[in-house]
C-alpha cells in the first residue's frame, strides 16, 4: 500500500469516528442553545400550572400531573436535567428515524441535524419546560413501534413503547393525536396489508392503554381523585365564545334557561383567551370549579342547537391552525403565573430566573420566524406533493408510509387543539418541524440513490465502454 493510499484510508477512518462523535456532542448542546443563552431553562404561560401539580395537590384543567411529577424530578438541578433529558431524547430519536428510513452515512444525519436546528422550532422545544417536544416526537415513536418494529433491536422497542406512553400522559392533545393514529392504522389496515401487522397495531394501542393508565394513576397519587385531566368542556366552551356561538346561544335561551352567564351576555369578551385567563365575569363566577358544569351544559347545547354553524367553524378552526405555525407563542417576559409559581415554591431559584434573557425580553422571535413561518409552510406543502406523487406512480414504500402519518398527524393536531382550543401558534409549531424532517429524509434518499447509480470516477467510465 502506497503513502498516499495509507494516509487517505487513515482519514477517513478517522472521519468515520469523528463525525458520529461531533454529532452526538454538537446536536444536543445545539438543540439547548436557546436556553444556555438564555441562562436558564425556557419558559411559557403554562410552566407554572405543571410545576404547581406536585406543591398543590389538586386537578387543574389542562395540566397533566405525569409531566408535574417529570419537571419536579428536575428541580434540584435548575430543570437543566430535563432540557439534557429532552435533548438526548430528541438525538435518540431523530437518529433512530434516519437510520429505520435507510438515511446511514454520518454526513447526512448530522446535515439533517443541523438543517432542522436551524431552520425550524425544533431547538426552542428542546429548550423549554413544556410538554411541546414530546407532541411531534412521539408520533415518529410511535410510527417505528407500529409499522418498522422489525427494525429495531427488542430494547428500542421497550424504549420506542415507554416513549410513548409517555409522551402521551404529558398532553390531552398529544394523547388524542397517538390514539387517532392508532385507529387510522386500524382503519387502513385492510388497504396497507402486509406492511402494517396486526401486532404492531396492538403495541400502539397498548402504549396509549398505558398512558392513559398512567395519567390516572399520577391524578390519584397527587389529588385522591380517579379522575383524568379536567378543563375539555372549559376550553372547548372558550373556542365557542370565540366564535360568538356562547352569545347566540345566551340570547336564544336565557329566556327559558337560569344561566350564570346570562347577566353578562353581551358583555362577554372577544377571545378565550381574555374569558378563561384574563380579567373576566370568568373570575367573578368562580372559575372553572365555579363554571365548570355550566360550561359543559352550553358547549353540549350549543353543539346540538346550532349542528351547521359548529361544523363550519370546525372547519375554519382546523384550517387556520393548519397554518399557524409560528415559533415562540407564550414564551416571552410576561409570566405572571409562572414566575409566582417558581417565587413561591422554588425561591432558591428566583433571581436566576429573574436574570434570565427571557425576562427581560430579549428574544426577537420575529426574526426567528421570518425563518421558521416559511420553512413550515414550505415543508407541508412539499409533505403533499410527496403524497400526490405516490398516488399519481401508484407506489406505497417505507418514505410515503410515513409521509402520510405525518400528514394525518398535522391534520389531527389541528383539528384536536383548532377545535378544542382554538387556533394557536404554539400548537402549530410544536408537530409542523415533522414535515421539514420528512422532505429532508427524501432529499437525503435521493442523493443516495444518485450516488449509487453514479459511476465511479474515470476508471469506471473506461470500464463501461465496450471495446470496438
Amino acid at each position: 500500500m502506497s503513502d498516499s493510499t495509507a494516509t487517505t484510508t487513515a482519514r477517513l477512518r478517522v472521519g468515520s469516528v469523528a463525525i458520529p462523535s461531533v454529532a452526538t456532542i454538537a446536536i444536543p448542546l445545539l438543540l439547548l442553545a436557546p436556553a444556555l443563552w438564555n441562562g436558564y431553562p425556557l419558559l411559557q404561560y403554562d410552566t407554572g400550572g405543571y410545576l404547581a401539580r406536585w406543591y398543590e395537590g389538586y386537578l387543574v384543567p389542562s395540566r397533566s400531573t405525569v409531566f408535574g411529577l417529570y419537571l419536579h424530578f428536575g428541580e434540584p438541578w435548575q430543570f437543566w436535567t430535563n432540557l439534557a433529558m429532552q435533548a438526548v431524547a430528541t438525538l435518540w430519536v431523530l437518529w433512530t428515524t434516519l437510520r429505520v428510513f435507510g438515511v446511514t452515512t454520518h454526513f447526512r444525519r448530522l446535515a439533517i441535524g443541523l438543517t432542522l436546528i436551524a431552520t425550524t422550532a425544533l431547538p426552542w422545544l428542546a429548550s423549554m419546560l413544556l410538554t411541546d417536544i414530546f407532541a411531534g416526537l412521539s408520533v415518529l415513536t410511535l410510527v417505528l413501534l407500529v409499522a418498522f418494529s422489525e427494525r429495531t433491536s427488542w430494547l428500542e422497542k421497550l424504549l420506542l413503547f415507554a416513549f410513548t406512553a409517555f409522551a402521551a400522559a404529558t398532553h390531552t392533545g398529544t394523547f388524542g393525536v397517538l390514539l387517532g393514529l392508532c385507529l387510522a392504522a386500524l382503519l387502513f389496515k385492510p388497504f396497507l396489508g402486509a406492511r402494517l401487522s396486526w401486532a404492531g397495531i396492538a403495541r400502539g394501542f397498548a402504549a396509549v392503554a398505558v398512558s392513559a393508565a398512567m395519567l390516572l394513576a399520577a391524578n390519584f397519587a397527587l389529588s385522591g381523585k380517579l379522575a383524568w385531566t379536567p378543563g375539555g368542556a372549559g376550553v372547548t366552551f372558550g373556542r365557542m365564545l370565540q366564535d360568538g356561538i356562547v352569545a347566540r346561544y345566551l340570547n336564544d335561551h336565557c329566556d327559558q334557561v337560569k344561566l350564570k352567564l346570562c347577566p353578562y351576555r353581551n358583555e362577554l369578551p372577544a377571545t378565550a383567551d381574555d374569558f378563561l385567563w384574563g380579567n373576566s365575569m370568568f373570575n367573578t363566577l368562580g372559575r372553572f370549579e365555579g363554571m365548570d358544569d355550566e360550561m359543559r351544559f352550553i358547549a353540549v347545547n350549543a353543539l346540538k342547537a346550532y349542528p351547521l354553524w359548529q361544523a363550519k367553524a370546525a372547519l375554519i378552526a382546523t384550517l387556520q391552525q393548519l397554518t399557524q405555525v409560528a415559533t415562540g407563542e407564550g414564551t416571552n417576559g410576561w409570566l405572571p403565573h409562572t414566575y409566582g409559581i417558581i417565587e413561591r415554591y422554588l425561591p432558591d431559584q428566583a433571581r436566576a430566573m429573574r436574570n434570565a434573557r427571557q425576562q427581560h425580553w430579549d428574544i426577537n422571535f420575529a426574526a426567528v420566524n421570518t425563518v421558521h413561518v416559511p420553512v413550515a409552510l414550505g415543508s407541508m406543502l412539499l409533505l403533499l406533493t410527496i403524497l400526490g406523487h405516490a398516488t399519481w406512480r401508484r407506489r406505497l414504500d417505507d418514505v410515503t408510509l410515513l409521509a402520510g402519518t405525518v400528514a394525518l398527524a398535522l391534520l389531527g393536531n389541528a383539528f384536536i387543539c383548532g377545535v378544542v382550543s382554538g387556533p394557536h401558534d404554539r400548537y402549530g409549531a410544536r408537530m409542523v418541524w415533522l414535515s421539514t424532517f420528512v422532505v429532508l429524509i427524501v432529499v437525503a434518499r435521493w442523493f443516495a440513490a444518485r450516488e449509487r447509480f453514479r459511476p465511479q470516477g474515470l476508471f469506471a467510465r473506461k470500464a463501461s465502454t465496450p471495446s470496438l
